[in-house]
Formats: C-alpha cells, sequence, structure tokens
C-alpha cells in the first residue's frame, strides 16, 4: 500500500468511525491438519481491556466458537498501546490456528497507518476469517452535563474555549477519531482524553469525572435506558441508535460525521516454524 492509500484509509476510517475486529489464527495449516482442526482449546485475544464492546462481542463468539467446535475457547484480554499489545502478541504467536484475535479497524487499519513501528504488518501476519458485526459509535452525556443536545454542546465549548473535556477509547481507534472529526467539523476548541478502553471511559462518564464520551453504543444502552447516560449522533436507520433515541449531527452542521465500527475475523498468515 502506498502512503497515499495509507492516508485515504486513515481518512475513511475517520469519516466511517469503522472500528474492525477480527480473529487471527493461522492460515497456513496443511489439509491434514486442518481437517482434524481444532483438537485442543483455543485463545481468542482482545486487544482492549475488558467491559468494553470489543470484548462484550468476544464473549458472545467464544460461546458460539466452544458450541460449534466443542472446545474450549478462552477470552483473553491483552490491552495496551491501543490494541496494539495485544495484536502484537497474536502475530507473533504460533500461526497454528490456536491463537485467534478479534481485531478492531484502530488496531488493523487506523494503528498501521498512524504509526511506523508497531512491530507487525496486518497485511503479511493475518488474513481474513469474516466480518463478525458493526457497532455505532455514540456521543455520551452524563445526565447532569448542561448541554442537552449536540448543538448546545458546541455552542457551550465555543463559549469557553479549551475548558470541555471529551473522553474516548485509546488514540487510533473508531471512538477517538470520532471525536477529533467532530471537533474539527463543528471547529471547537476542546480537550480529548483517550483512555486505556471502553469500560474506563464510562466508567468515568457515569461517575461525572467526565462530562462528555465518545464510545460504541451497546455497552451504553442499559445506562441510557435507565436515564443515567444521554446519547447523541448523526441519526441513521439503525435499531441500536432508535432504542438510544440519540440525536441528529446533521442539524449541528456536522454532516460528514458518521459513526459505525465494524467487526471483522481474521487469521495469522505465517507458515508454522
Amino acid at each position: 500500500m502506498d502512503e497515499l492509500s495509507r492516508r485515504n484509509l486513515v481518512t475513511v476510517a475517520a469519516i466511517t468511525v469503522a472500528s474492525t475486529v477480527a480473529f487471527a489464527g493461522a492460515s497456513l495449516m496443511s489439509t491434514a491438519r486442518a481437517a482434524d482442526f481444532p483438537t485442543r482449546s483455543i485463545t481468542l485475544v482482545v486487544p482492549y481491556p475488558a467491559g468494553g464492546g470489543v470484548d462484550a462481542m468476544a464473549r458472545v463468539v467464544a460461546q458460539k466458537l466452544s458450541d460449534a467446535f466443542r472446545q474450549t475457547v478462552t477470552v483473553d484480554n491483552r490491552g495496551g498501546g491501543g490494541g496494539t499489545i495485544g495484536t502484537r502478541a497474536v502475530a507473533r504467536a504460533a500461526p497454528d490456528g490456536y491463537t485467534l484475535l478479534l481485531g478492531h479497524t484502530g488496531t488493523l487499519s487506523i494503528n498501521p497507518s498512524l504509526y511506523t513501528r508497531l512491530g507487525m504488518d496486518p497485511r503479511k501476519d493475518f488474513a481474513p476469517i469474516g466480518l463478525v458485526a458493526s457497532m455505532p459509535v455514540a456521543l455520551l452525556a452524563h445526565p447532569s452535563f448542561p448541554a442537552k443536545t449536540a448543538a448546545e454542546l458546541i455552542a457551550l465549548a465555543r463559549k469557553a474555549p479549551g475548558t470541555l473535556n471529551i473522553g474516548t477509547s485509546p488514540v487510533g481507534t473508531g471512538g477517538y477519531m470520532c471525536a477529533e472529526l467532530f471537533k474539527a467539523e463543528a471547529g471547537i476548541d476542546i480537550a480529548i482524553i483517550p483512555y486505556k478502553g471502553t469500560a474506563p471511559v464510562m466508567n468515568d462518564l457515569l461517575g461525572g469525572h467526565v462530562p462528555v464520551a465518545f464510545g460504541v453504543l451497546p455497552p451504553a444502552l442499559g445506562n441510557i435506558a435507565a436515564g443515567q447516560l444521554r446519547a447523541h449522533r448523526r441519526h441513521q436507520q439503525d435499531a441500536l441508535l432508535a432504542i438510544a433515541r440519540c440525536a441528529d449531527f446533521r442539524r449541528v452542521g456536522t454532516a460528514r460525521l458518521r459513526s459505525r465500527v465494524a467487526l471483522r475475523a481474521a487469521c495469522a498468515a505465517r507458515h508454522a516454524t
């Protein structure tokens, strides 16, 4: 991929806020070995802390795989480095199909476009298995936050530049890129506070330690239904968005902002040694 394509990839990721989640294991097993697969337990690595959207999806996927394979599939949370640590660990694991990665747009496309030394190359070290799911990203607010709409939030930020903090998942993830795009599109001076994962963001948001945050919607649905959080985002035909009653961003001059995370499956593409 040339430099222009890499930059275009970042642009697309920022505009669509598509966060890819992928499985990683060996794709070059011999026919005989593949026919017997699996003969032992499988590890599904999540490159983010427990409690976030990717982790929640991993729990569902692990159970379904366990049922299908009749083997134990264990979820292993290896957060840190914006998802890089867990992703790199799978890239360096034996490519035998027993170590899988639930990848993410941030780990498999955005980070490789932002950083030059990741210790792995997703184009060479992983092979795709398939799309798992997609999740919308929402602008979430604590109920005590005075701005009740996205338009009011923008007005508040313009009234007091540099004083509003917005929490996000790690640098390079869909939530972080969405916050950066929102900031640029709205032309506001806000401080983006990246956390180690979605769960820490939600904890601080619920506790009122950060007033607003961008995060994947599914983990927040229960809190939204209970009135503990409010959600705002650009309107699309989406059942989750309807449940959360998200506001429409198109009316506040941020029509380019779309927030959705796609979860895909991939497997390691190296020969076993």
